[in-house]
């Protein structure tokens, strides 16, 4: 029984070692420059539903989708109930101090959010501008080099066909071909009734509503201009919120993984069907011993 009972002991363990690391390979952080229309891929979260903008980071390539939003200051929380895969809230270290939304006062993370109020997840391969809604988890989805994954948050039913999202893949890929190093935005032009001497006032960082400075809203390296031929990443319209690159920061803490009760749940099962059977193999050599 011992030596049963060891080894189940061992294939357990590996099997805890397995579920405490998820997505072990976290993705390289880049400047959003970086991506270009065939190499990394962009990262889009709108926050305009607790009033932010939509951030958009740059990851390489291959990578999970998992791994891309938990790189260059992004960080995720899972449910209670079903682990870090079920993406429960979404934070960036430069918006809002890294405040996770949905925050615990409007969701507590125990069970699957209900579909009127989740994170739902799309992508868009390289020259598509129409989203797909995702039919594989976070975990298990590997971006394609070009592309972009988006993340939104609101009433999406689990066909994808409602709650769809209201701005454009165009309106945030990478259209360079080459990667780029953005340069900061220029100073504003000099407004009516300038300082004394026609010097322009101090050129300031545009950031969103809540944003700090590392979430400065530039010209991104290539989104499509909007109908209107004006660049909707600095000119918010057709109920689009307003596209800020993120600027990567150093990995941050590691995900959370929400509870490790499904974990536990499934070691004390292993372990109990592997005393049972090292009990049962036990007594059937007693009985073989004593005939």
């Amino acid at each position: 029984m011992s030596r049963r009972l060891g080894a189940a002991v061992a294939v357990i363990t590996v099997v805890v070692t397995a579920a405490g690391v998820p997505g072990a390979a976290v993705a390289d952080p880049l400047p959003t420059g970086q991506c270009t229309t065939s190499s990394g891929v962009i990262l889009a979260v709108d926050f305009s539903r607790w009033g932010g903008p939509l951030l958009r980071s740059c990851g390489t390539t291959p990578t999970t989708g998992y791994q891309l939003l938990n790189q260059g200051g992004w960080k995720t929380t899972g449910t209670q109930h079903d682990g870090p895969a079920f993406i429960c809230r979404i934070g960036y270290s430069g918006h809002n101090g890294g405040t996770q939304y949905p925050t615990a006062a409007d969701e507590k993370c125990v069970l699957t959010p209900p579909a009127s109020a989740y994170w739902s997840y799309w992508h868009a391969d390289p020259g598509q501008n129409s989203w797909v809604y995702s039919q594989l988890g976070a975990m298990s989805y590997k971006p394609k080099p070009g592309s972009v994954d988006l993340w939104i948050f609101g009433a999406t039913n689990i066909e994808g066909t409602q709650g769809r999202p209201t701005i454009s893949p165009d309106n945030v890929r990478a259209r360079n071909t080459a990667p780029i190093t953005t340069a900061a935005p220029p100073p504003p032009p000099a407004p009516t009734g300038a300082a004394p001497g026609g010097a322009s006032p101090p050129a300031t960082v545009s950031t969103s509503s809540g944003a700090d400075p590392s979430t400065a809203v530039t010209s991104p390296p290539g989104p499509s201009p909007s109908a209107s031929g004006t660049d909707a990443a600095t000119t918010p319209n057709m109920g689009w919120p307003s596209v800020v690159d993120a600027v990567p920061t150093p990995v941050a803490d590691r995900p959370s993984a929400g509870s490790g009760i499904p974990t536990l749940i499934t070691v004390g099962v292993l372990l109990v069907l592997a005393v049972a059977g090292g009990a049962v193999g036990w007594r059937r050599r007693r009985r073989g011993a004593s005939q």
